[in-house]
């Protein structure tokens, strides 16, 4: 199998530096990474890719079975890092990512050598003693919206997920970026990433993690950052000065900032 062609791998910056694997959110695609690469690319090679079923990924690709649970996103980007034979790379992935990049590193430890969570969250549903942000009937609600009329649910969802009233043209381009994803496959993405719990994993993670969160995002509350800074021990965490779910686009300086400097203590 053709894994650059079907992940749409896209391989950039130093060949003499660290690799980074940029990952993208549900709804996305490497594009949404334009804003960090310039922070990067002097200094590390960057890998960019998108999960089958986003982006410029081969559709034909793309098999409900395998992609229904974080575990075939997660086979995805250990299969991009084994194709490029990457070892002790960076793995950041943004929201949903953050947990497919801690699943990818306990499936292939030897290419993963550390974790940047962009926005993370193992539960997005509350439960006893833990608050994920969205009420059961709020994730039914979503769900159902989503599968009924995809591209109605796209243009209402995403200005309430980036945040940043006072810049629309930031809530159009995510929403242009989810209406662009066959609703077909995004419905079975939305699914995974919308009941998945991945709360267990996190304790398993024994990599360098960076955990980056914004004062306010109502997909990944701060409650949420400090569970995960908890639970992985080591880790460090850092509030943006940004709000909205997607800092890399909405304050790139600060993100690429808190990034940067991490890598660099990596050395």
């Amino acid at each position: 199998m053709d894994i650059a062609r079907r992940n749409n791998v896209t391989v950039t910056g130093n060949p003499q530096g660290r690799t980074v694997v940029l990952a993208h959110g549900f709804g996305c695609d490497q594009n949404m990474w334009r804003l960090t690469l310039p922070a990067l690319v002097e200094d590390y090679r960057v890998v960019l890719f998108d999960y089958v079923g986003s982006g410029r990924s081969d559709a034909a690709a793309f098999a409900e079975d395998r992609y229904a649970c974080l575990d075939g996103y997660a086979r995805d980007a250990v299969e991009v890092c084994e194709a490029l034979d990457l070892r002790d790379a960076v793995f950041v992935g943004h929201s949903v990512s953050a947990m497919i990049g801690v699943l990818a590193a306990g499936m292939a430890p030897e290419r993963i050598g550390a974790l940047v969570m962009v926005a993370p969250s193992p539960r997005y549903l509350d439960d006893d003693g833990y608050r994920g942000g969205f009420s059961a009937d709020d994730i039914d609600e979503l769900l159902a919206s989503l599968e009924s009329n995809y591209l109605g649910w796209s243009a209402a969802m995403a200005p309430l997920i980036m945040g940043n009233s006072d810049r629309p043209e930031l809530g159009e381009e995510l929403k242009n970026s989810f209406c662009a994803s066959d609703p077909d496959m995004a419905r079975v993405f939305a699914r995974a990433t919308f009941l998945s719990d991945s709360r267990e994993d996190l304790k398993s993670v024994k990599v360098p993690t960076l955990v980056l969160e914004c004062t306010q995002d109502v997909i990944a509350p701060r409650e949420v950052g400090a569970f995960v800074h908890q639970a992985i021990a080591g880790s460090t965490l850092v509030t943006l000065d940004a709000t909205g779910h997607c800092p890399h686009l909405s304050a790139p300086e600060a993100t690429n900032e808190a990034i940067v400097s991490f890598l660099a203590d990596l050395r």
